[in-house]
């Protein structure tokens, strides 16, 4: 296990350095001028020259890159032009509430889809089977833009059940931060109300970023299932007198988990990248916003700051996962294989 957590480290390192490399080429080679945007059209050519030395834009590209990184190793994600703070402290604010959206999303998938998966395997081709093919094969085809604004239609418009977007009503006040997450601090600070209004304003955004994860969920686990209950020990289980309920907790579900922890480890990065997207169509203000507005405004450190932490994060959720496979099958191993 030690072994693979070091693996894992350095490999965080390796895909920092490629995730830097690649994302700050991609920044410079789009067209635009940065500070042209910062100054505004209105602005002299001397005040853009001027920007464009402050921010250090004027250097070669090697010069900045490498200005960059040392700053990088100093926790210094540099400084945003639209901001005008660190980046830094742009993430201290935001990414609590894109951790909070993910979060509830990922709860969706786990506590919807897996028991979804599993209940539809138990009876191949029943009502809830057909029920759940059709949701799943309608939540993987719908684009997630489209899915928010249609949610925002019918439960915000229509309805009136839901609100549109943000993290709170408008005359409502964030809580005393703790966490950060609000449905966190309202709890700590004994603001059931609070709470309320902050799991009403997650619903519908976390609901729209879980769903085409939750689809895929539901059809990986269903179809292991139904492969593990055809096995032999499964049968032999069952020839020995056991009941469905033992047969189901013994020897199905720790096995049947191995390949659906796989794909859920992977829909990580699919909501990553689906943040961008629900976090504009709900203004929610996470990291997904900031860096949508980053990228219009061709902001440079927020762009690089964004892909380097979903980096470190998707490394993190493969060791995690990595480690749960030692947990269902201790005859799993990492260790490296004698020569």
């Amino acid at each position: 296990m030690l072994f693979l957590i070091a693996k894992r480290l350095l490999l965080i390192v390796v895909v920092l350095a490629g995730m830097s490399v690649i994302t700050f080429g991609l920044t410079r080679i789009i067209p635009g001028d940065p500070a042209r945007l910062l100054a505004g059209p209105e602005a002299r050519a001397e005040q853009v020259e001027a920007l464009r030395r402050q921010y250090g834009l004027d250097k070669p590209v090697v010069t900045q890159y490498v200005d960059y990184m040392g700053g990088l190793f100093h926790g210094d994600f540099g400084q945003s032009l639209t901001t005008r703070r660190s980046v830094a402290q742009d993430f201290a604010e935001f990414v609590p509430a894109t951790l909070e959206l993910t979060v509830a999303a990922l709860l969706l998938i786990v506590f919807i889809g897996i028991p979804l998966g599993f209940l539809s395997a138990r009876r191949p081709n029943g009502i809830l089977d057909h029920l759940s093919r059709i949701l799943t094969i309608a939540g993987m085809s719908m684009p997630v833009f489209w899915l928010g604004v249609l949610f925002q239609i019918v439960f915000f418009k229509w309805l009136g059940v839901l609100p549109s977007g943000g993290r709170l009503g408008i005359i409502e006040s964030a809580p005393p931060q703790v966490t950060g997450l609000y449905t966190v601090d309202s709890l700590l600070a004994g603001d059931f109300g609070l709470f309320k209004s902050a799991v009403v304003h997650l619903v519908l955004p976390a609901f729209t970023l879980a769903l085409a994860s939750l689809a895929t969920i539901t059809r990986v686990s269903r179809a292991t299932v139904i492969g593990v209950l055809r096995t032999d020990y499964v049968r032999t289980a069952y020839a020995r007198g056991l009941s469905e309920r033992q047969v189901m907790t013994r020897h199905v579900l720790k096995n049947a988990m191995i390949p659906t922890v796989t794909v859920l480890g992977m829909q990580i990065g699919i909501l990553l990248g689906g943040n961008l997207i629900v976090e504009a169509v709900f203004s929610w203000p996470g990291i997904g916003l900031y860096a949508v507005n980053a990228i219009k405004n061709l902001d440079f450190a927020p762009i690089m700051g964004v892909m380097l932490i979903s980096a470190v994060a998707y490394v993190t959720v493969n060791l995690i996962v990595d480690l749960v496979y030692l947990l269902l099958n201790p005859r799993i191993t990492y260790a490296r294989e004698p020569a």
